[in-house]
This record gives structure tokens, sequence and C-alpha cells, in this order.
């Protein structure tokens, strides 16, 4: 019999298995795929992810793995700045920086810091019931016991469907491909993460490691031909994006259609809590998916230190995080429909001109103060 088990090991469920190790706690973590793998390309560690990783000890490897990051531009389609924030003063105040990582890397570097026999691969979760505890049947046959559960299973999440019967994934009409890519980027975008808006489409690349360039094309669906190649789409964007497009192997681009979850009552049910996408996926216009997610290990970490019984843990967990979330999938969501207008471009490119850098600032303090 499992005392807790954790569903899920992306960068949430190996970030709470890290805080729990931290806690003295046992825990088992089930992972469907075969082995944990590059998947996603390169992501955005902001400084409230990196904060946390400084908590677990982690924060010099995982910026020794990635490349720091110290404004994020917003420009038009031939480069031209709209808009910009610059992070150091943050940085300074929080200690901690934005690092952009190959997101294969950050996952190793968490799941090495947990004990060897506490991640089981192959464990796709077919059926969960609850019992006198939770009955948890993969689909390899095996089935175990769990007292305690955390779903950290993602947008599609089993357990959520299952237990809690609620969630509806919302398709932004927004597809995205993702590409990684040895390219050598002028040194001015070393520190900076980029991202272009044209009409009904953008592009952003952001440099990952010392060879990586990490880079993202997202379009509305609806405005193309899915006949269209990339090149094609991306022709009227300054020729250093079709340089980046050109040079990465079709092995190496994924494409995903771009989708969150609406905000869901409650994220947990007795002895069961969901984290991360599993209760509050968003859309990655603010680069924050997986950053709530490992806020969320943190905040359940915090209120361990308080309290011993999950079941008021994750009662408190929730009305902690909830506004802040909410605040994300809502704001996020806004965002990617405005970088991807179809009308007026220039005059929106105007307006986001406007908007005064301390603003900027105001907002991205916003998301990376930590709730605790």
């Amino acid at each position: 019999m499992n005392s807790i088990s954790i569903i899920g090991a992306g960068i949430g469920g190996l970030t709470l298995g890290n805080v729990l190790k931290q806690h003295q706690y046992d825990f088992t973590i089930y992972e469907s795929a075969p082995e944990i793998k590059p998947v996603g390309a390169g992501i955005m560690m902001a400084v409230n992810a990196m904060q946390v990783f400084d908590h677990l000890g982690l924060k010099e490897k995982i910026e020794k793995a990635g490349n720091k990051i110290h404004r994020i531009v917003i420009a038009n389609e031939s480069l031209q700045t709209i808009s910009k924030t610059e992070i150091l003063e943050l940085e300074t105040h929080y200690n901690s920086c934005n690092v952009a990582i190959h997101r294969a890397e950050l996952q190793k570097i968490l799941a090495e810091n947990l004990p060897s026999d506490c991640i089981r691969l192959n464990h796709s979760l077919q059926t969960i019931r609850k019992k006198e505890h939770y009955i948890l049947d993969f689909d390899n046959g095996n089935q175990i016991e769990s007292t305690i559960v955390f779903g950290a299973d993602g947008i599609k999440s089993p357990i959520r469907n299952q237990i809690l019967k609620t969630g509806t994934i919302r398709n932004s009409g927004q597809k995205c491909w993702r590409g990684l890519v040895d390219f050598d980027l002028p040194e001015k975008y070393h520190q900076e993460a980029f991202e272009m808006w044209g009409k009904g489409k953008r592009f952003g690349f952001v440099k990952i490691s010392e060879k990586k360039v990490y880079w993202y094309a997202c379009i509305n669906e609806k405005s193309f031909s899915s006949e269209a190649s990339l090149t094609d789409i991306f022709k009227d964007f300054d020729s250093l994006v079709l340089q980046l497009i050109e040079a990465t192997e079709n092995g190496n681009i994924i494409c995903n259609i771009i989708a969150d979850l609406a905000l869901i009552p409650k994220w947990y049910s007795e002895n069961l809590c969901l984290i991360g996408d599993a209760a509050h996926a968003t859309t990655p216009n603010m680069g924050q998916g997986a950053c709530q997610a490992i806020e969320d290990a943190y905040i359940i970490g915090k209120l361990l230190e308080k309290k011993q019984d999950f079941n008021a843990v994750f009662e408190g967990f929730q009305s902690i995080r909830s506004k802040k979330v909410d605040y994300i999938v809502n704001t996020s969501r806004t965002i990617g429909k405005i970088s991807q207008w179809e009308k007026g471009n220039s005059f929106r490119n105007f307006l986001m001109g406007l908007i005064p850098e301390s603003m900027n600032q105001k907002m991205a303090k916003k998301i990376i103060e930590l709730e605790m």
C-alpha cells in the first residue's frame, strides 16, 4: 500500500516530488511514458519558479544547464521594438533570474534529485476509484492502493475527469509549432526572450544553451490554409525568422493546438488534489504554465510545514492559489487574442508602445511574487 502517489512526471509532478522529499515524505511518481524524454522543446523558468528551485537547492544547477534571460521584448515583423520589460531590478530583488532551458534538461535535473526508485515509468493511469483508499489501475496491469493521490496529469487529466467529473478544455483557435535548432543568434538576442507580432500570427525565439535556440510560431488556424508551409506563412517577417525555420530539421519541430481549461470550482476531493495543468491549464502566452505548477508544489510544501492533515492542506492550497492562477489564465487568454489580431495591427502596436515600462514591470512583479 502506497501512502502518497503522484500521477505524472512532468515538471509539476517532479517538483512536487522534490518538495515532499524535502519534507521527508515517502511517495511514488507514476508516469505513462516509457522514459522521461525530451518533449516540448524549450521552456522559460521565470523568477517565481527559480525562487522555488532556490528553496530546493537546485537553482545553480538549472542556471548552468540553461541560459539567463534579462529582458522580454515584443517587436513587429521587421524586428522593431513595440515594448520591452527589463527584469534586472526584479532579479536583484528576488535573487533569481529568468532561465530559458531545454525541457528535457530541466526534467532530468528534477528527476535526478529524487530517490531513483520513486519514479515508475510505463504506468499510464486507466481508472481511479475511491473505496476506503484510492484504487489505481494502470494499463500495464498493475493495480495500486494509495491513501493520498496528487493528479499532476495535465490538461486532459484522467483523475479530474473520473473523480471530480469537471473541466472544459477550451480551444483557443490557435495552432503553434515549436522548434529546436543549433543556431548562431546575433549577440544582442543572447539574454532576451523575443516575440514578434504580425497579422493573425506571431513568432518568438530564445537562446536556451550555448548552441541551441528554441523558437515557436503561432497562427490563427482559420486564417491560413492547412496546406501552407511555415516559410510561406512567415515570409513577410524578418529574414532571421525564415533562417531559424529553415535551419530546423522536421524531426525537431512539434505542432499543437493551443488550449486552456475553463476555471473549475474545486481542485480537490477527499485525500486527493490536482496541481498544475490538471487544475488550471493556461495558454502559453505569459510563459507561466509550468511555473504555476512549480508554485503549486511550493505552496503545498509551505502548508505541510504548518499542518500535517492533507485535507486541510488541499483546502488552504486552493484558497491561496486560485486568485493568482485565475488572473494568469484570463490574462494569458486575452494576450493570445491581442497578439494575433488580424485588423488594425499598427494601431495595436502603437497602443502597446504607450504602456510605460513601469507598468510592464508591475505586471511582471505581480506574477513572480510567491504567495507565501
